[in-house]
């Protein structure tokens, strides 16, 4: 194609809770001596081959055909018998070979439901912008082990999480699935979720693959955007996330890209992913985003996923048909059947079957992890006067709007994880998919009560502008829930809060100054209330402990520490294209193009390359105490940029502050002024110093050349600045001459010649 280390407390309690029921639930298979394949102190390669090798024809296509796992009665399909109710997908297993069915399950904020009477009850991490926000690896990854021992226990060995979208367009209404807009910083976070999910032995996907950064049309529109700035940016990201997390699948876009398909895409799916890469697992499509079989099995695609959402079975009698009629050779076929079960050896599935044991989970445990996951992600935007933490002295508490009397918003659309409990506000619209709006019952007004017993505690819904001002301005302290609901399947028209908030907002900031805005949304809001407001904390979707987990940062039994995985935009006029392609999307799909003329220069490089001023910069987060950032000191090890620094606390409580390292080139340019090349969250009690260091990805400070696939890093002088956000005005910075260098696709060095 052409283009225009420590261990948490919390990961032990992981490890005991999720360990244990892996454990538990070991059934272990045994090798026979007629099934080789079977004995575990072979290798994936040598037993992939082996039950490769004892394989029909048929059984090799079972192996890559999938169904969903819900009956559809729109479509006219009932499910598999052998599926999980209500779930996201199933693959037949191949039994007199021991080779188990593939249950697959949503998504990658804990185990999803389809809807339906039969709803499983689980627990819901925070959004993924929740996670990218906590800048914490470990965070990531214990949240990725706890949702993993749910779908194990569930009885599923495949999670269809590891969203790594870029966020080119704020308005994305699946933007809270991913972990923005930074390559590094996404890739990092998701990678080590990954991770945690397939600690269980059971598989993870990485997706979107690639480039469906927009719902709008998402089957229909056609990406455009050079090679080389596709490498450097959504391609980087998910490759970061493939290096750390080792996904055992890739799922495949809606989109076409540069006019082609992206589950039929051979410079995807084959050159990239799989020889440049070096991927072995398998690529599934996304449900319904298969659209041939002779062009898509050849292409790269090696499973069909979720029938009935295609207009055929393709992956079905047609490839086979196709195999026996030489259009797709058998060799591509073992290929296909080949990387599913490299994969299911590789990861465990095999080995460990995985019978359900929903009563196994323990639910207290999850829940403190998905709460300390919130509260580590939670960002303090705005603490005018230090009106936060709220003090033990206040009397009166006014609560107003966001249904906070009731719980927190969840997302919509597939990674819809359903409560115990049931739905705290039942009956929202739209009641069905992308719906239902969901509120998990984890009251903020409730725990705002248990943190403050002291003080009377009075809720108004909002509803009534003037009526929450008057309640408003008889209390020491006013605290106002907005929302936004964003999912799957739709965007949102622009960055205002929706329903009138913004007027509700700014009545009550205008009756009281002591006024505390906390954001549930999905990404990016526009402020216009924001200089009346006392302090703004972004709270994102913050799970199944939503509730508790911001009441404790409000009144400091957690010291807020998240930074913006994202730029906010002062407006709609500030992002690459203002008008949002596509919108309002038409009864009838329609083809369009989607030009990405910003090529490499996402989020907060595109506002550094255009000189505008943002909302809040990439990067920002405040806390209850205050940082210094000091004594950086960059140096070249081993053909390796390394920087070290000190992170000081020299204000009064414990906190944990994201260091973060940017580099700008002094004699080249790049797709923008500068870029994250490395960051470090740390915990600093007060008026100690903590010396930090990264190693800087060389990757980071290269271009992608395409001719050659290497990652060429120009000869000359370099600034690496040690910053709190993207736009720190007290950054201190360094400057350090590199050498010219070569790296192959893979980021490792290339001997001169």
């Amino acid at each position: 194609m052409q283009f225009k280390k420590k261990i948490s407390l919390m990961a032990s309690a992981i490890a005991l809770c999720c360990g244990g029921m892996v454990a538990a639930a070991d059934t272990a298979t045994v090798a026979q001596p007629d099934q080789p394949w079977m004995n575990r102190q072979l290798g994936a390669d040598q037993r992939t081959e082996l039950v490769l090798q004892a394989m029909t024809l048929d059984e090799k296509l079972k192996l890559v055909m999938g169904y969903l796992g819900a009956d559809d009665e729109g479509k006219h399909f009932k499910r598999p018998p052998a599926s999980h109710k209500q779930s996201a997908g199933f693959i037949y297993g191949v039994e007199r070979l021991q080779i188990p069915p593939l249950w697959q399950t949503d998504a990658g904020v804990g185990v999803a439901s389809q809807a339906g009477p039969e709803a499983r009850p689980a627990t819901a991490l925070p959004s993924g912008l929740n996670t990218a926000a906590t800048w914490d690896l470990q965070t990531a990854f214990d949240g990725g082990a706890m949702i993993g021992a749910e779908a194990r226990s569930y009885g599923f060995n495949v999670l269809l999480a590891g969203g790594v979208n870029l966020m080119r367009e704020p308005r994305n209404g699946r933007n809270f699935e991913y972990a923005g807009e930074d390559p590094l910083l996404a890739g990092k976070i998701v990678g080590a979720q990954i991770k945690g999910i397939q600690s269980n032995h059971i598989i993870s996907t990485l997706k979107h693959y690639a480039l469906n950064d927009q719902e709008t049309g998402r089957t229909t529109l056609n990406v455009k955007i050079e090679e080389q700035a596709a490498r450097m940016s959504d391609l980087l990201a998910m490759q970061i996330a493939k290096e750390e997390g080792n996904p055992g699948s890739v799922m495949c876009s809606y989109n076409r890209i540069n006019g082609v398909y992206a589950c039929e895409h051979n410079y995807l799916l084959n050159q990239v992913l799989k020889q440049d890469w070096g991927f072995k697992g398998w690529v599934m499509s996304d449900w319904g985003a298969t659209h041939s079989t002779v062009p898509a099995a050849n292409a790269g695609l090696d499973q069909q996923s979720g029938l009935p959402f295609d207009v055929a079975e393709y992956f079905g009698a047609a490839l086979k048909e196709a195999v026996q009629n030489g259009w797709v050779p058998q060799a591509r076929l073992d290929d296909m059947a080949r990387r599913v079960l490299h994969s299911m050896f590789e990861h465990g599935v095999v080995d460990r079957p995985v019978p359900a044991t929903p009563e196994a989970i323990d639910f207290k445990a999850h829940a403190a992890v998905t709460l300390r996951d919130a509260q580590e992600g939670m960002v303090l935007l705005k603490n005018a006067g230090r009106v936060l933490p709220l003090s033990s002295s206040i009397k009166k508490i006014a609560v107003i709007g966001g249904y906070a009397d009731k719980g927190v918003m969840a997302g919509g659309g597939s990674s819809l994880v359903y409560p115990a409990g049931g739905n705290a506000v039942p009956g929202l619209e739209p009641k069905f998919w992308p719906g239902p709006v969901m509120v998990y019952p984890s009251s903020p007004l409730s725990a705002i009560e248990r943190q403050a017993p002291q003080a009377k505690v009075s809720f108004n819904d909002g509803n009534d502008p003037a009526a929450a001002a008057k309640l408003a301005k008889d209390a020491d302290v006013v605290v106002v829930f907005a929302t936004q609901w964003t999912g799957e399947a739709f965007d949102v028209p622009n960055l205002s809060l929706p329903n009138k908030q913004d007027a509700l907002i700014a009545a009550v900031a205008a009756a009281n100054p002591k006024t505390v805005v906390v954001l549930e949304t999905g990404g990016p809001v526009t402020m216009p209330w924001l200089p009346k407001a006392a302090a703004v904390l972004e709270a994102w979707y913050p799970g199944t402990s939503g509730g508790d987990a911001i009441a404790g940062v409000l009144f400091g039994a957690a010291n807020p520490s998240g930074h913006l995985p994202v730029t906010f935009p002062a407006s709609e006029a500030q992002l690459p294209r203002v008008e949002l392609d596509g919108y309002p999307e038409p009864k009838e799909p329609r083809r369009f193009d989607v030009d990405y003329h910003e090529g490499a220069a996402v989020g907060y490089k595109w506002f550094d390359l255009k000189g505008h001023q943002p909302l809040f910069p990439f990067g920002h987060g405040l806390s209850y105490t205050e940082f210094a950032l000091s004594d950086l000191d960059a140096r070249v090890e081993q053909g390796v940029l390394q920087a070290s620094f000190t992170v000081k606390n020299v204000g009064k409580v414990s906190g944990k502050q994201v260091a973060q390292v940017y580099a700008a080139p002094l004699d080249v340019r790049w797709e923008a002024p500068k870029r994250l090349v490395g960051f470090r969250k740390v915990e600093v009690k007060p008026g100690a110093g903590v010396k930090a260091s990264v190693s800087v990805d060389p990757r980071l400070l290269a271009m992608y050349d395409t001719a050659s696939k290497t990652w060429k890093v120009a000869a000359g002088n370099y600034k690496l600045m040690l910053a709190s956000d993207a736009m720190d005005q007290k950054a201190s910075s360094v400057v350090v001459h590199l050498d010219a260098a070569v790296y192959d696709v893979n980021g490792r060095p290339v001997a001169a010649k």
